[in-house]
């Protein structure tokens, strides 16, 4: 999977490219319809519309299997959010780093402990030294 693509999405958006990361393999429009859970049920064309402007943003690619598209996602649901989190610090205001990362880890009711091993292992590659 190449860089991901920065687009801003939309909640159904999100949805049907969750449906994506979740399989596998590449999935039609009916197998995508399917697996989209909303109340009320979406409309085949909706499910349609919105893999159609995830392809049109770069967000997942479409393949044609017999008469119809086959979508899968562009890149991994970790690089995606990896590089939507990058995008959000690279916009804070200069010395707010700190600000933005301390309201990250505020805005999680809570935090898996395996998480925050990952963190302190990254942490102390960063400064050469080793996690504990």
């Amino acid at each position: 999977m190449s860089s991901p693509p920065s687009p801003a999405l939309g909640e159904l958006e999100t949805a049907v490219l969750d449906v994506l990361w979740s399989s596998p393999t590449a999935l039609s429009v009916r197998e995508v319809l399917t697996h989209v859970r909303r109340r009320p049920p979406l409309a085949y064309t909706t499910v349609l519309t919105v893999l159609d402007r995830l392809h049109g943003k770069g967000v997942v690619v479409r393949e044609k299997e017999g008469k119809a598209y086959h979508y899968s996602p562009r890149v991994t649901r970790e690089a995606w959010f990896g590089e939507r989190a990058a995008r959000a610090l690279a916009g804070a205001a200069p010395g707010r780093d700190e600000a933005v990362l301390l309201a990250f880890l505020d805005s999680t009711e809570r935090v898996d402990p395996q998480l925050l091993d990952k963190l302190s292992a990254l942490i102390a590659a960063r400064r050469g030294g080793t996690a504990k």
